[in-house]
């Protein structure tokens, strides 16, 4: 198992909207997030610094597989096309990132 954690911005005029998705995500997104070995999926809101924080666990064996099998998936996609609007990519990001990946400094059981 991996825990991975990533950060990005959410534009302030959009938070309303991206909680209001995130209530209530397609059944069909949860079942590809689940069918590629993802696990305890969470996403915070900071405000007033409107960032998004993720953290989640992957529990398979092939991350590059299981991650390029969510970003080929089209609901997925229509998805992403959906909640994309609502956030800004850090300026940090690398070429290919939206999220931006954190390093993990401390875990405690």
């Amino acid at each position: 198992m991996v825990r991975m954690g990533s950060v990005i911005a959410v534009r302030p005029e959009r938070i309303a909207e991206y909680k209001r998705l995130h209530a209530a995500v397609w059944p069909a997104v949860l079942e590809r997030i689940t069918a590629s070995h993802i696990r305890n999926y969470v996403i915070y809101l900071r405000e007033p610094e409107n960032l998004l924080f993720s953290h989640f666990e992957y529990h398979g064996d092939d991350w590059e597989r299981d991650a390029a099998a969510m970003a080929q998936d089209p609901v997925t996609q229509e998805w992403w096309a959906v909640c994309g609007p609502c956030q800004r990519q850090l300026d940090s990001v690398g070429k290919g990132e939206w999220w931006a990946p954190m390093e993990e400094v401390f875990f405690h059981p």
